[in-house]
């Protein structure tokens, strides 16, 4: 034997028998020497036994296994010094540097066990376990029962990591109690007299404490209050229940009281399915004045088949300001603007070449000053549009279709036919240059009642239409010039030039969807600058301008667009001050600034032709790195003398720094530099390890209407990972 001791391997069927002999070297034992084990059959999962050394008393029934020991049935494996079984009594003993693994993903650790032969039941003195999620329990001793309840007596829990330099130093947070139960049947850890410190410090104690195991991703219960408060409603307490309805659905329901208001039910649902998700949240409440006042938030997308689909949007509210005075204004489940609620449904489908498109569509205003009546229904809204495959010279056709009917209780009403066809062509010369030909031809057809006409302020009802023939053509010509290895440049002068007739924006057309017209660089080269299809450019016109950029092999960038419009003859229905109420527009441009990842620069400006005055500025920077970098925005727009456009001014400001692996904080600002002041501060600082979050947010908002006045507010959250968290705040109006 080599160093004394030769290590051997052992595979026996039936409970814990083991034969070896007493001879110099070890031999294994034939079938007519083993003693029969008790209870024994033949479909009994076979034990796995490795170890340095292994002894058999026949006469006392024991066998002893020493050195490396590793015993290993039903998916568990026992290591430990020294391990002796007791085949009469059925029973294990194992001693010494002892570790457990469980099939649950859980391991054991201590220093003396008494375990049933099939490791299920037991006793254990000093034990320690380390849980699947890494989380950590260490106890005076533990009972084991049907490998399913482990009691502790004098046990800590803490999903800490402990200290490296000193792990005997406290955790962060760890729960102290008389009894801890972890029952991996009901997959919970519950706990008796228990105290949470905090850096070893006593912070609360309750005689009753639980929360799910790792293995539990989902479980229905009470979740963590919440506490807070605004001036409007006063002190605030939230009590939260989650009901995990099946594995893809739940909801939660929360009843609210405010010391100022009557109680509120917050209710919030959550579906997800294999071909969809539904997902949702409402209130409702009954206010001061015994009026019942709520909102309901809801989105639903569903999948017919590969190609079909269809969905919803629901966003209504009861009761003035309510969002806002409420906190919901800010929730995530209400997309869009601050300014309205909108309803959708819809259906759509794509097929090949073919997409087509069913909504309807309610809106609800949240301003002061908008009446009701004036905000439209939209039903229905129907667009086909289908793209051509490339023909035998590389041509491509195209055809959309749309009809829209709009209706208000106060107002005008308006429905709509649309029908465009076109035809497109690209060419690519010989030198590198790059032209397209595109021909196309659109009809609407209009009907309208109680049309406000903005030449005559008279009411209008009756038919209309146009007829919009168009031709273009697009050209570039891109030229590249390498500067070493490092990187190349690249300088394309772009042009395009339309041709249509003059006219089609009649007063008897209603406008709906063409209200903001904007030139800037993004449609530059747009054969139309308004929104939507109910009004038209016209008239000659070429659109110019030249890019240039400079790119590196090592992905920096600097880049630079600039350009201008021309049209033959003035069109009257251009707004005014809109850059193109003229023959030659004004200039638009952009530069992009991208040296490295650590840095960013977006500019975009319109400044008049005649004296370079600016119209329009946009800037926004982006520069640092995770420990320090910073964000910027600057908006301007010059006001508009048709009223479109009042004009907008506005900055806004933000530092994140990451301090540390543990610790981040950032400030913000928002303010409006046309005279209203600061809309917005904010302050924030988090600390974040693996088992601990404190977040703590100060926030002003300048916001005004009506009776709500400017707020401030301070929140408090508090995380403890696999506990729950703490939130707390005070909102306070001026």
């Amino acid at each position: 034997m080599r160093d004394g001791m030769v290590k051997f391997r052992f595979i026996i069927l039936g409970i814990f028998c083991l034969l070896t002999v007493a001879s110099p070297g070890p031999r294994f034992a034939s079938a007519a020497d083993a003693p029969s084990a008790p209870d024994s059959k033949p479909e009994d999962v076979p034990i796995e036994l490795t170890a340095d050394e292994v002894s058999n008393d026949q006469n006392l029934g024991i066998v002893t296994a020493r050195g490396n020991v590793e015993i290993s049935k039903d998916g568990r494996t026992l290591i430990a010094d020294t391990v002796t079984y007791n085949r009469k009594a059925d029973i294990m003993t194992a001693s010494g540097n002892i570790t457990l693994l469980e099939p649950s993903g859980d391991t054991m650790f201590a220093q003396y066990m008494e375990l049933s032969g099939d490791m299920k039941d037991g006793i254990i003195e000093s034990l320690s376990i380390l849980l699947k999620d890494h989380s950590r329990i260490a106890a005076n001793g533990g009972r084991r029962s049907n490998a399913n309840i482990l009691e502790m007596s004098k046990a800590v829990y803490s999903p800490c990591k402990p200290c490296e330099d000193d792990p005997n130093k406290a955790p962060l947070w760890q729960v102290k109690a008389v009894k801890i139960v972890h029952n991996q049947a009901r997959q919970s850890v519950e706990y008796s007299d228990a105290v949470l410190e905090i850096a070893g410090v006593p912070v609360a104690y309750t005689p009753y404490l639980s929360h799910p195991d790792p293995t539990v991703k989902r479980r229905s219960g009470f979740l963590t209050p919440g506490i807070g408060g605004s001036s409007d409603l006063g002190f605030v307490v939230r009590t939260p229940y989650f009901f995990a309805l099946d594995e893809h659905k739940d909801l939660t329901l929360t009843p609210m009281i405010a010391a100022n208001e009557g109680p509120t039910m917050i209710g919030e649902y959550r579906n997800l399915m294999n071909k969809g998700e539904l997902k949702g949240k409402a209130s409702v409440t009954y206010d001061s004045n015994h009026d019942m006042i709520g909102h309901i938030a809801g989105k639903g997308r569903f999948n017919i088949d590969d190609s079909l689909r269809w969905g919803f949007d629901a966003n209504r509210m009861v009761g003035d300001r309510y969002l806002h005075r409420y906190g919901f204004i800010s929730d995530n489940t209400l997309p869009g603007s601050t300014n309205s609620l909108t309803t959708n449904l819809f259906t759509e489908g794509f097929r090949k070449r073919n997409y087509a498109s069913f909504n309807a569509y309610t809106f609800q205003g949240l301003k002061d000053g908008d009446t009701r009546g004036v905000k439209p229904y939209v039903l229905p809204m129907l667009n086909y549009s289908h793209a051509g495959e490339p023909g035998r010279l590389g041509g491509r056709t195209n055809l959309d279709v749309s009809l829209l009917a709009l209706s208000r209780t106060a107002g005008a009403d308006s429905r709509r036919l649309s029908v465009g066809a076109g035809w497109q062509a690209p060419y690519l010369g010989p030198l590198g240059d790059s032209y397209k030909l595109s021909a196309s031809l659109r009809g609407d057809a209009y009907h309208a009642n109680q049309l406000l006409r903005e030449d005559t302020k008279r009411e209008y009802s009756g038919a209309s239409g146009r007829v919009l023939p168009e031709v273009r053509l697009d050209w570039s010509y891109p030229f590249i010039k390498r500067d070493g290895a490092s990187s190349y440049q690249i300088i394309e002068p772009v042009m395009s030039a339309i041709a249509s007739p003059y006219g089609g924006n009649s007063t008897r057309i209603p406008n709906e969807d063409s209200l903001n017209f904007e030139f800037d660089d993004t449609n530059l080269f747009s054969s139309s600058r308004y929104s939507g299809i109910d009004r038209v450019e016209s008239g000659p016109r070429i659109n110019y301008g030249l890019k240039w950029g400079v790119y590196g092999k090592g992905g920096g960038s600097t880049s630079l667009l600039v350009g201008q419009s021309y049209r033959v003859k003035n069109d009257d229905s251009m707004p005014l001050d809109s850059g193109m109420d003229a023959h030659l527009s004004d200039f638009v441009a952009k530069v992009q600034i991208s040296p490295a990842s650590y840095m960013n620069l977006l500019y975009r400006t319109r400044f008049d032709k005649d004296n370079l005055k600016v119209r329009r500025n946009e800037l926004s920077v982006t520069a640092g790195v995770p420990a320090f970098n910073i964000n910027t925005d600057y908006v301007f727009f010059d006001h508009q003398r048709d009223g479109q456009f009042s004009g907008r001014e506005e900055v806004s400001f933000g530092v994140n720094s990451k301090f540390n692996r543990l610790w981040k904080g950032s400030a913000n600002m928002v303010r409006d530099q046309t005279g209203e002041g600061l809309r917005s501060v904010g302050l924030n600082l988090t600390y974040e390890d693996e088992c601990f979050l404190l977040a703590s947010d100060l926030s002003r908002s300048f916001f005004r209407d009506r009776d709500l006045r400017p707020n401030n507010a301070i929140m408090f959250r508090a995380m403890f990972k696999t506990l729950g968290e703490v939130t707390s705040g005070i909102t306070k109006s001026q």
